[in-house]
């Protein structure tokens, strides 16, 4: 039995087939892709609605169950899960829509369970590459709405132009092709040799972020990008590029602070943007002086922004700001009027020791899966600065950062180690070594020669 050398390249074993088609779909429904318009075209809930997720649960129990073996290894990920539905569940008790709340913490929980399945099941270079087939089925499906169906794909109204292809709003879409153009990038910047979907791909995707003209989503989808494509050169650049990439980062970050804390008016009015973020700094005041009358409770998990006439606290908002507020437009804040402090404290400390974890293991590791959960983390992290993403009850970026927390806590894949080739005196792997040293044999399934 050969052994594997330290620098080789650990390459994990693919999930089913049909394991990945149905996750597409079930990401898909995540992002509220053509089910909110078509079944709730005014934004709320709906019986029909709940119906169409029944399945979508039922498959999301079974694969767990089929992949039980590799789930109770995320056991610590599971304790984090269990953490927050907790208290979301226990805030039922204070809640002012105990219905509602008794609601969404159940699907909090099954769409935490599926953040364990993406996390334990879709390892290394898996899950960026499923990201970027359901993106690029979105994006295709966008191009669609926008053209065929502009009543839907286009914004008529409010942001009248704009495209928002199969959601509701401009923002949802950059937010999800955001996600898909991070993974693709990161596909391309792995060893997998398939390039040509990742990068018709990031085309599409950042694309599409460009048309919602949707300022949030251009910066993250620039930090997601800069963060992989940072990564990728600092592995080929050598020691030397490293510490002057490293130096440049530093300074560059530095002056971007200073900038932003003494000319942030300067920068949003040369952005194009309303010095208040269209509003949001009104409604982010008006939300704070109602967390200061529930500091440590919040008003319930999902509770808080009910229908007009039916939550006495939004409605204040919503006369005082005088416009109707739909959400925090920023995710703290969403999770203080829900949970008060404790909820916030609770995920961003979940959020800083996956962010640390994730650092320390890309150190050795991130190449597999070209650095994808850092560039996710790091538009996340600015989504959440504007956007209510922030324990979701059926959000895909709140999703997708549980399955990163997953990852981070698992110990490394014990699948076979591809070993490096020697020439010159230097190891080196070419991506289609790699490809066929996987056609044939126990690890076909790795990087599947098409």
């Amino acid at each position: 039995m050969r052994e594997s050398r330290p620098d080789a390249v650990l390459i994990e074993t693919a999930p089913s087939l049909w394991e990945r088609a149905i996750c597409v779909v079930i990401i898909a429904m995540m992002t509220g892709a053509l089910i909110g318009p078509v079944f709730a075209p005014l934004q709320e809930e709906t019986p029909v609605l709940r119906l169409v997720w029944l399945p979508a649960y039922a498959a999301i129990f079974g694969m767990a169950l089929f992949r039980i073996d590799r789930l109770w290894r995320a056991w610590p990920a599971a304790i984090a899960l269990v953490m927050l539905v907790g208290l979301a569940f226990a805030s039922r008790y204070w809640s002012i829509d105990f219905a509602t709340t008794s609601r969404r913490v159940i699907a909090l929980a099954i769409s935490g369970v599926f953040a364990l399945y993406l996390g334990a099941v879709f390892r290394g270079p898996h899950l960026p590459r499923l990201l970027m087939h359901a993106a690029l089925l979105m994006a295709v499906g966008s191009l669609i709405m926008v053209f065929a169906f502009p009543s839907i794909g286009v914004h008529q109204y409010d942001n009248a132009g704009l495209w928002r292809g199969l959601w509701y709003e401009k923002n949802q879409m950059g937010a999800v092709m955001v996600i898909g153009a991070t993974a693709s990038a990161a596909c391309l910047a792995s060893p997998d040799p398939r390039r040509l979907l990742p990068a018709i791909a990031l085309v599409l995707a950042s694309g599409l972020v460009l048309a919602t003209q949707s300022k949030t989503s251009l910066l993250c989808l620039m930090v997601g990008l800069s963060m992989i494509g940072g990564f990728w050169s600092l592995k080929r650049g050598g020691a030397a590029f490293s510490v002057v990439a490293i130096w440049v980062a530093v300074v560059v970050a530095g002056g971007g602070l200073w900038l932003w804390d003494t000319h942030s008016v300067a920068v949003l009015e040369a952005l194009g943007k309303d010095p208040s973020l269209t509003g949001r700094t009104e409604i982010w005041d008006s939300l704070m002086r109602k967390v200061a009358d529930r500091p440590w409770t919040g008003y319930g998990y999902g509770a808080f922004w009910g229908r007009i006439g039916e939550s006495v606290p939004a409605d204040w908002v919503r006369k005082e700001t005088g416009w109707i507020v739909p959400s925090a437009h920023n995710g703290w804040i969403d999770l203080l009027v829900q949970l008060g402090w404790p909820g916030a404290v609770l995920v961003g400390v979940l959020m800083a020791a996956t962010a640390a974890v994730t650092v320390l293991r890309s150190m050795g590791q991130g190449m597999r899966e070209g650095w994808w959960a850092l560039g996710f983390l790091g538009a996340f992290f600015v989504l959440s600065l504007s956007e209510s993403i922030l324990l979701a009850h059926q959000g895909l970026p709140w999703v997708l950062f549980l399955a990163v927390l997953t990852r981070a806590i698992l110990p490394a894949p014990s699948t076979a180690a591809v070993p490096l080739v020697e020439k010159r005196g230097r190891a080196y792997q070419t991506g289609p070594r790699i490809a066929a040293q996987y056609r044939y044999g126990s690890q076909r399934r790795a990087f599947p020669v098409r």
